[in-house]
């Protein structure tokens, strides 16, 4: 049977070092003194909280939040079977923390062994299932094969099993638990096109879908788009997402997730309109925004113009947010764009502004604010032009008088091009030559 979205061989490797297929980003460690390794890996289960705790030890440049993650990691990775897993992270521990959390090769060994014996009765079992064509007994053994390798850490053989359920499901529900098990797999191969492709899939499945389910896949969906650097879709589907998600998702998000992706890709992203009344009057995003208090602060300064205090709350958050799995790479960028969406909307109301006094409120230098507005403007994002003597920044406003006069024009030739072809039709009509339609034959 051929298997729909082949996952690449590489994807499926770089999941053994515990990045869901993201390959290691080459940027410098960032300092994680404030990150509480404990409370943050709380939030999650199963292979996601393993998959942060490794992402944690491997950018934080902190060696105590390292080790502190990397043990963490050990002793989670016991109490599941994934000894690929086990076998990196005690690598990566490197004796450091005592011979307690050294390589458990007797461990290793004997779950590879319970494993075989367990693959090979629910390879037996399901051979037994589609010689006899029971499609509901052929679908429950596929998942549990499928479950079995999510288990051990073979996760592209997972994702072929899951998907081989699919010429098995008989109802709607049966669909949708397809659905959910391919995104999981498919989240944490980093395959976000099979995210967005199965999303889809199960919201269009006829029965009404539970409340529970739909804020699953609004948030996956949410993630699909950051992941392909669509912030304004990313955004309107965490502000989309229910309550009813809470912890039910925390193998893949937390809600202070939600939360955080949500609002910086508002910022980055909606205008004032929106921002007011998706995220800020959103009283199901606001009890995201209400779990993560400096970020709903941060949301309120933006929007009520205190641009200071809304960029020293993100510098603030910056160091942790570096050290999230899905969030690393596009901080730079959603800071970038949020930190312009400040500076344009500053310059909006004045005819002229102070870059000293500008440069106060965004606590920065007026050298450095000239060069950036020298690009916004250069990019055509703000209309103005800069007094680099004065340190003042003048707005070049259109000229509504003339403006006004091209309108007149415009309407006075649209008005005359009617008239015309109004004269040419009566005279038409009046001279007999319009063609009328044949009669019909009986």
């Amino acid at each position: 049977m051929d298997v729909e979205g082949e996952v690449p061989a590489a994807a499926a490797a770089a999941v053994a070092n515990g990045l869901g297929g993201a390959e290691p980003s080459p940027a410098p460690p960032v300092s994680a003194e404030q990150l509480d390794v404990e409370a943050y890996a709380a939030q999650y289960t199963g292979r996601t909280r393993l998959a942060r705790l490794l992402f944690i030890a491997e950018r934080c440049g902190v060696e105590a939040v390292e080790l502190e993650a990397l043990r963490m990691a050990y002793d989670e990775i016991k109490r599941g079977e994934d000894t690929m897993f086990h076998r990196d992270v005690a690598l990566k521990i490197n004796g450091r923390l005592g011979p307690h959390y050294a390589l458990d090769q007797a461990w290793a060994d004997s779950v590879s062994r319970r494993a075989e014996q367990r693959k090979e009765k629910l390879e037996s079992e399901l051979n037994g299932y589609r010689t006899n064509l029971i499609k509901e007994s052929i679908r429950m053994g596929y998942n549990d094969i499928g479950d079995f390798f999510y288990a051990h850490g073979h996760l592209s053989d997972a994702f072929k099993s899951y998907i081989r359920t699919r010429d098995y499901c008989t109802t709607s529900k049966h669909i949708v638990q397809m659905c959910m098990n391919v995104i999981l797999v498919s989240i944490e191969l980093g395959q976000f096109p099979h995210v967005s492709n199965y999303v889809s899939k199960a919201e269009q499945t006829p029965d009404t879908l539970d409340p529970i389910i739909v804020a699953k896949l609004r948030a996956a969906a949410g993630l699909a788009y950051l992941a392909t650097k669509k912030y304004k879709l990313a955004a309107r589907k965490f502000v989309e997402t229910g309550h009813e998600l809470g912890n039910n998702y925390s193998e893949v998000i937390a809600p202070q997730d939600v939360a955080v992706y949500g609002a910086l890709c508002a910022l980055a992203s909606f205008d004032r309109s929106d921002l007011k009344s998706k995220v800020i009057d959103n009283n199901n995003f606001r009890n995201f925004l209400e779990l993560v208090p400096e970020v709903r602060e941060l949301v309120n300064d933006f929007y009520s113009s205190r641009y200071g205090s809304c960029l020293e709350h993100l510098e603030k958050l910056k160091p942790n947010l570096m050290l999230d799995i899905h969030l690393h790479d596009h901080v730079e960028t959603l800071y970038m764009d949020i930190r312009h969406k400040a500076i344009i909307q500053y310059t909006l109301p004045f005819i002229s502004v102070d870059l000293n006094t500008m440069a106060a409120a965004f606590k920065t230098s007026v050298s450095m604010l000239e060069k950036e507005l020298a690009a916004l403007i250069t990019e055509n994002k703000i209309q103005a032009r800069i007094d680099s003597h004065n340190k003042i920044l003048y707005a070049r406003h259109a000229d509504q008088r003339n403006a006004t006069f091209q309108r007149v024009l415009q309407t006075g030739n649209e008005f005359e091009r009617d008239v015309k072809s109004l004269l040419l039709r009566a005279n038409l009509i009046k001279h007999d030559f319009n063609q009328r339609a044949g009669q019909r034959k009986m």
